[in-house]
């Protein structure tokens, strides 16, 4: 440790225990001396300290030592007394207050923890802390149980104006004057006297001052008596540059010139006779006082014999009952005096004479219990130690201990305490013991609040400069410290500690208490009338999301107190009430791409990429638009945006409550820049529209403006999140920026929000664009007004049932003056929606979709406009002028239940109105709930009796849960089929109608006239054959429904389009249309007519049929006498080969068991189970749509006898073959022989055949399935027994 002097501790032990000198003068004294503007004392007092004084010093020892340092304390004799409480208090509040005036002037912003511990200490710590701890410790002067206080000399200064000056020196020390502490005989009246004669050159010549110096030697002594002669200027304007007399008189004003009548020769006196005074007089006095008292110790004290005495005449002592203040010691007594030797000794500098003394006179205040002045001694002991740099921990432990014996005594030892704890928390402080200087700073506080708050200060300063720094430590007690100055109304105080608290807890996780900080600064700010200092605290804490419910709403009532007593609006940048998530920002604009909807902005740019890319002109499909304008548009904005005048931008914006509470934010409108294109015109003025920041914007829906900004107001609750949708549309061309965004907060706080983000999370609803700053997505080039349509599909259905048929209208509408031509429109899913034709625009619904009377089929439906890659051409005579709309007829078709987006684009041109833009596209987009309505599914199986006919059954369920459905009829697409029904529907749903959850099965005869296009019977014309069937009731006349002409027919080439089938190849398949209706008043609809339901069925057919069938035709009864010895039966096999190839057959019959089974088994295992045909039973109908046969399985023959003989055979050709041409049908005669009576199963033969194309590379889907074989279906034979004979 460096030398304890030196250190901040031994600097305030040097100035503070140090000899004093009572002062005594006459009035004329203090009136020349008020020439200069001071008192005595503070005239003498710059003079009192001797840093650099050499003086040798022989006390108790023989050796003597130097003393370099001393300092004498002047008071006047009226100030020797022990200082008032409640002055002294006041004194100290002063001094704060005044520290604090001063420190908040000059406070700055409070430096980042960082900063702050790489300064000096000496620049960290408050230059007033040691100065309010001298105060501290002068406030405990003149104490009676300490005698570094007690007088040691009595300067008697007296006027060479007064009248006989040597009477008036013995009537200044008269008794009667003296401080009580001497006439209480606390303090040694008998004390050192040294006689100053003051003379002011101003009052007359020397010689008189000389003639009266004499008489006072005469009568005082010549050693004892001085002369002084000052205020030698005559004019008193005399300014000390260096002014030494600023620290003694706190009180002086900026402009007064202290010591204006003293020149330097005054200046030089006065320091002489200082000087003379301590070392000849006061120095040689003192040392002679130590030796005499050690005399006197030495021999009633010291030695074995006197310890011995003194502790037999104390014994007894400890039995007394303690007493607050302990036993009175007069001056004279032995303990005082052991007292004044210590301290006489201490303040000459021989520490280890004077710690000798304190241990002595120590035990004697223990065992008396004069506890107050044995804790003065420990508290001597402690510093003494600490200046001897000797043990610490005696040091330590004698600090501690006086520190407990003082609060031992309460509120009588509660100030020395205070002291106490100063000078062993500067003792740790010095010895880098801070953590335990800030325990003992804490320690110190007691009832007074204001010092509290200056010793918790000085606390958290010891955490801060402790190694490591305890930042939360320092923080804490910053905070307590600023909470105990706002107990005293020193609220300037209590802001500078909570502003210092500040950093330590910026970026950190403790949000309570950086919310209490920044919460009640601005509280203070504001009891002190600086309200935008007081907002900007508050606006720390006004989104605190951690707090509970009660204290947002604190904070947001006092924050919206304070701004109001403001009288004026504040604009906060970053206001975080409510919290915009710019990370969501959505910018929606136009230019040759335009919406109809916000639906239709928010889907993605790929979608309609892929939807367009067949409409617009093939050279933009294949590059951007923009980069063909690269010669049209400035060089400079190559990159920006392209935007009309006249037509809004929408940014979509996500404001959020953080609160728990509820907010109202009004007036929310965009901050924008428009300007003119530099480029384009280069003299013209700028055009920019700025708020009060130059930052945005006209008023919202100002016409006459440059700019026209929408407004909203919303509220939100607690945690509430919304979406807000902001417009601005230019009015002239130019430039274009949007910079953020401004709204107003409970109608008092606007807020300010400049959209600066991260290029990744920004979303611009816009085409493909090469990568670019960020800034140029919010920037714009506005050219000129552009035509520009707006499109709405009237009566389109939010919700519907599926299969629901309706007519719709589009409309498009041009508000501009300019026409539109080269209409083209796509539609994303046809199966839905699909344009039609002018002339059905005003068609009477349902009635146009009815079959026509006496009206030839065209054979074609496909509306002429419509190709392969669904784009719809309107009619090029077809423009929609200026100010006028066009309604155009759609098609709607609910297909399939689900949610089903339906995108709409539309492209059209425009001549003679930009160079930039030569086309534009109109974007619709719309959502649609299709619920389940009617579950229609079909089951087709052949019948062998018959090879042109089939069994098709139809289930219906009605899956809705309340509507009721009128079955009308069912249609086969195409004019080869004719259908009918097995049995009326009347018997099978006597109502017509279908019901919620009711199902329905119906059988119909399918007959493939095609089929029998080669056979010998007469082909009915194809306008007589059925292909409709009507559900309904028989009787009813009305027409059927057409499906083979649009729009049914253009829907059902979308179904097959859609389940990926073609019109090639369905030569043996069927196409069904079923058609219901809604009854009337049972549709959301303001139309009394029925809703139309059509559900289409595709590629219905037996998955087992053949190409070749067959059919055996004989008796099925015959009767025959047995007694004869042959039964015949002829029977007849009718072959027919339905396919376009040449068919080769192959038939075998089988008579004995042995051979009936073989063979088959030999067939079925060389031959596939796909080629193989025959009867099976019809599975029951599930929730498929459409349900075939299974293959016609090879039948299993059933175990025969095992009999020898076989009951029957084969009498024909037991293998027969023939070929048949392409769709021809030939005869094969067949015979069996029957031997007993019986009933007969002849199904034991098989056909197997295989086809051969006609041509090669023909009918590839045929040859396929170039062979087969097939078991013979079962035909019974009953074979009776004659009672007659022939």
């Amino acid at each position: 440790m460096a030398d304890p002097a030196s250190t901040p501790l031994g600097k305030m032990l040097l100035e503070e225990i140090t000899p004093v000198v009572m002062v005594l003068c006459t009035p004329y004294v203090e009136e020349s001396c008020l020439k200069n503007g001071l008192s005595l004392i503070q005239l003498l007092s710059p003079f009192c300290d001797f840093t650099n004084i050499d003086v040798p010093v022989r006390t108790a020892s023989d050796q003597p030592y130097r003393l370099r340092k001393f300092k004498l304390r002047l008071f006047y004799s009226s100030d020797i007394r022990q200082p008032n409480l409640e002055v002294a208090k006041e004194r100290l509040k002063k001094v704060i207050t005044h520290v604090g005036e001063k420190n908040f002037l000059e406070s700055s912003d409070p430096s980042q923890v960082n900063n702050l511990l790489s300064r000096p200490e000496s620049e960290m710590l408050p230059s007033w802390f040691q100065f309010f701890n001298k105060e501290l410790v002068r406030t405990l002067s003149f104490s009676d149980h300490e005698a570094f206080d007690h007088p040691v000399a009595c300067l008697l200064v007296v006027s060479s104006k007064d009248d006989e000056p040597v009477n008036r020196f013995v009537d200044l020390f008269n008794t009667n004057k003296l401080p009580s502490l001497l006439n209480d005989s606390a303090m040694d009246p008998k004390i050192m006297k040294h006689y100053l004669l003051l003379h002011d050159n101003q009052d007359g010549p020397f010689n008189k001052a000389t003639k009266l110096l004499a008489d006072m030697r005469n009568a005082f002594g010549q050693n004892d008596c001085q002369i002084i002669c000052f205020n030698s200027s005559q004019d008193g304007k005399i300014h000390h540059q260096d002014n030494p007399w600023a620290p003694f008189k706190s009180d002086a004003l900026p402009t007064e010139n202290l010591g204006c009548f003293l020149n330097l020769d005054d200046l030089n006196e006065i320091k002489d006779f200082m000087q003379e005074l301590s070392s000849k007089h006061i120095i040689p006095y003192m040392e002679q006082k130590i030796r005499v008292l050690n005399q006197q110790v030495s021999a009633t004290r010291k030695g074995f014999r006197n310890q011995i005495k003194n502790l037999w005449w104390r014994k007894g002592k400890e039995d007394t009952i303690d007493t607050p203040n302990g036993p009175v010691y007069t001056f004279n007594s032995i303990e005082s005096q052991i007292r004044i030797l210590g301290d006489y000794a201490f303040m000459l500098g021989d520490y280890e004479l004077a710690l000798s003394n304190y241990r002595l006179i120590s035990t004697d205040y223990k065992l008396d219990k004069a506890w107050k002045r044995y804790a003065g001694v420990q508290e001597m002991m402690g510093l003494t130690y600490f200046l001897l740099d000797q043990s610490r921990k005696d040091a330590e432990y004698c600090m501690e201990n006086a520190f407990n014996t003082y609060l031992k005594l309460g509120s009588a030892g509660r100030r020395n305490a205070t002291r106490c704890g100063l000078w062993w928390a500067e003792m740790l402080k010095t010895r880098d013991q801070l953590k335990e200087a800030a325990t003992v700073y804490f320690r110190i506080c007691g009832e007074d609040t204001l010092h509290s708050a200056v010793m918790l200060e000085q606390a958290s300063f010891c955490y801060l400069l402790s190694k490591p720094p305890m930042l939360h430590k320092y923080g804490f007690h910053l905070v307590l410290s600023g909470d105990h100055y706002k107990k005293c109304d020193q609220i300037k105080h209590a802001i500078r500690t909570y502003r210092s608290a500040i950093p330590v807890y910026k970026g950190t996780t403790w949000s309570l208490i950086k919310d209490h900080v920044h919460f009640h600064i601005g509280q203070w700010y504001a009891l002190l009338g600086m309200y935008d200092v007081a907002v900007t605290h508050m606006l720390e804490v006004l989104a605190s999301t951690h707090q509970s419910k009660t204290t947002q709403e604190l904070f947001l009532r006092d924050f919206l107190q304070i701004v109001q007593k403001t009288g004026k609006t504040f604009e906060v940048l970053k206001l975080q009430l409510p919290v915009i998530n710019i990370s969501s920002l959505k910018v929606i604009f136009e230019d040759q791409r335009t919406n109809a909807s916000a639906a239709a902005a928010s889907v993605k740019e790929s979608l309609w990429h892929s939807l367009e890319e067949d409409m617009i002109p093939s050279s933009t499909a294949r590059s951007n638009w923009l980069e063909l304008q690269s010669k049209i548009i400035p060089r400079k904005y190559k990159e920006s945006n392209i935007c009309v005048a006249g037509e809004a931008l929408k940014v979509d914006i996500e404001f959020k409550n953080p609160l728990q509470i509820r907010i109202s934010v009004s007036s929310v409108s965009l901050m924008c820049e428009l300007s003119a294109n530099p480029e384009e015109d280069a003299n013209s003025s700028n055009n920019e529209v700025q708020n009060n920041e130059d930052r945005t914007s006209t008023s919202s829906g100002d016409i006459n403006s440059c700019l026209i900004l929408s407004e909203v107001g919303f509220s939100l609750e607690g945690g509430e999140t919304t979406v807000v949708q902001l417009t601005v549309t230019p009015r002239i061309e130019g430039i274009l920026k949007i910079v953020g965004v401004k709204w107003k907060l409970s109608s008092a706080v606007v807020g300010l929000c400049n959209f600066e983000f991260n290029p990744v999370n920004k979303r611009v609803v816009r085409g493909r664009r090469k990568q670019h700053s960020p800034s140029s997505d919010l920037k714009f080039l506005v050219i000129k007004s552009l035509p520009r349509l707006e499109g709405f599909i009237h009566s389109l259905p939010e919700k519907t049932y599926a299969g629901d048929l309706r007519p719709l209208v589009l409309e498009l509408s041009n508000q501009s003056k300019f026409p539109v031509k080269n209409l083209k429109m796509k539609i994303s899913n046809p199966r839905f929606l699909y344009a039609g034709n002018q002339k059905e625009l005003n068609a009477d619904f349902p009635a146009c979709l009815k079959k026509k009377m006496n009206v030839e089929k065209s054979g074609s439906h496909a509306n002429v406009n419509k190709t392969l890659q669904n784009l719809f051409h309107f009619p090029e005579d077809i423009s929609v002028q200026e100010e006028t709309s066009l309604s155009w007829p759609l098609w709607f078709h609910a297909a399939v239940p689900g949610s089903i987006p339906l995108y709409i684009t539309i492209y059209y041109e425009m001549e003679g109105v930009s160079s930039i833009m030569k086309y534009r596209t109109l974007r619709m987009h719309y959502n649609l709930q299709v619920l389940p309505s009617l579950d229609v599914s079909f089951q087709l199986s052949t019948r062998p009796s018959r090879s042109q006919e089939f069994l098709l059954r139809m289930d219906v369920v009605n899956k809705t849960t309340s509507e009721c459905f009128q079955v009308h009829q069912l249609s086969s697409v195409g004019q080869q089929w004719e259908i009918s029904l097995l049995q009326p529907v009347d018997s099978i749903l006597p109502s017509q109608s279908l019901f919620a959850g009711q199902s329905l099965s119906c059988f119909f005869m399918l007959k493939d006239r095609r089929r029998s296009s080669t056979s010998e019977d007469s082909i009915p014309s194809l306008s007589h054959i059925q292909s409709d069937v009507r559900l309904g009731p028989q009787d009813n006349s009305e027409a059927f429904f057409d499906v083979s002409s649009s729009p049914l027919a253009d829907f059902h080439d979308c179904e097959r389009s859609s389940q990926g089938m073609s019109s090639q190849g369905c030569e043996y398949k069927v196409d069904f249309v079923f058609i219901a209706q809604l009854p009337k008043g049972n549709r959301d609809s303001s139309s009394n007519a029925p809703l139309v339901f059509s559900h289409h069925a595709c590629d219905c057919s037996p998955s087992s049929m053949s190409p070749i069938s067959w059919l055996v035709d004989g008796p099925r009864t015959i009767q025959h006498n047995f007694s004869a010895p042959l039964c015949e039966v002829n029977l007849k096999m009718t072959i027919t080969n339905s396919s376009d190839a040449i068919a080769s057959v192959h038939i075998n019959t089988f008579d004995s068991p042995s051979s009936n089974n073989q063979p088959i088994d030999d067939a079925t295992t060389s031959q596939p189970p796909e080629h193989q045909s025959g009867w099976s039973e019809i599975p029951i109908v599930n929730d498929t749509k459409i349900i075939t046969t299974e293959a016609l399985t090879t039948r299993v023959p059933k175990s025969l006898s095992l009999e020898s003989v076989p009951q029957y055979i084969w009498s024909g050709t037991s293998s027969t073959k023939l070929v048949l041409q392409p769709r021809s049908t030939a005869e094969i005669p067949l015979q069996i022989c029957v031997f007993t009576p019986g009933i007969y199963d002849l199904s034991n033969y098989v056909l197997n055949w295989i086809l051969t194309p006609v041509n090669d590379g023909e009918n590839q889907g045929e040859a396929n399935k170039s062979s087969g074989v097939c078991q013979g279906y079962p035909y019974y034979l009953s074979v009776l027994e004659s009672n007659f004979k022939d």
